[in-house]
């Protein structure tokens, strides 16, 4: 998968009548992620990962007017404690096992972010990522009283589709889904523990162990 939606880090600009496009809700969307200062929440799921499925668990942590994110790793096994931190300008990864760091441009960390291609740099950013997908509206449900839209998302080059649920309750994504042919359901994913204006800091998003050996790619 050459993009891993997400979440992702996801107010009002059109009438309060309700979002009637897909347009519409991602301007709600893009509203409110500016709105906040920083953004924390957590991935759970499953992914089709080298053939087989596994289990997804990792946090995501932001301060989106910074472009500034940190991806820490509870599952797979081969990510656990894998801590990915990504600026306007390039992508770290940790890696736990060897206690390295890689240091990659932003412009070739796509496919070496995550795992088999999924690019997990991007989830703190919906509106930016859509940007590269032509979006519509699926279809609207209630869920604790609020409205959630499901959104598909067609690439406009090559790569994998998407589907989003967006609430209204805070215009953020609270599940994700990526499809491959057939609508084969490679990977369904949750939001969970979706907090804003938390306290976080740049300087706290980019620490990463002092003793790690820096490899530059």
């Amino acid at each position: 998968m050459k993009h891993f939606l997400p979440l992702l880090t996801l107010a009002a600009l059109v009438s309060t009548a309700g979002a009637q496009t897909a347009q519409d809700i991602l301007k709600r969307v893009d509203s409110a992620q500016k709105s906040a200062k920083d953004v924390s929440f957590r991935l759970t799921g499953s992914a089709s990962l080298e053939s087989q499925a596994q289990k997804i668990d990792l946090t995501v942590r932001s301060i989106p007017a910074q472009g500034v994110a940190r991806i820490q790793f509870n599952a797979p096994d081969a990510l656990a404690d894998n801590i990915v931190v990504a600026d306007r300008n390039e992508v770290r990864q940790y890696l736990f096992l060897t206690n390295q760091i890689t240091v990659t441009p932003i412009k070739k960390a796509t496919a070496q972010a995550g795992l088999g291609g999924l690019d997990f740099t991007r989830l703190s950013n919906v509106s930016d990522l859509l940007g590269d997908y032509t979006v519509r509206l699926l279809g609207t449900t209630t869920s604790g009283g609020n409205k959630v839209y499901q959104l598909e998302a067609t690439p406009k080059n090559s790569g994998d589709k998407a589907r989003v649920w967006i609430t209204e309750a805070g215009w953020r994504p609270t599940r994700i889904q990526f499809l491959g042919s057939g609508n084969r359901v490679l990977a369904d994913l949750n939001v969970s523990n979706y907090r804003v204006n938390s306290g976080l800091t740049v300087a706290g998003l980019k620490t990463l162990p002092k003793d790690a050996q820096v490899i530059r790619q």
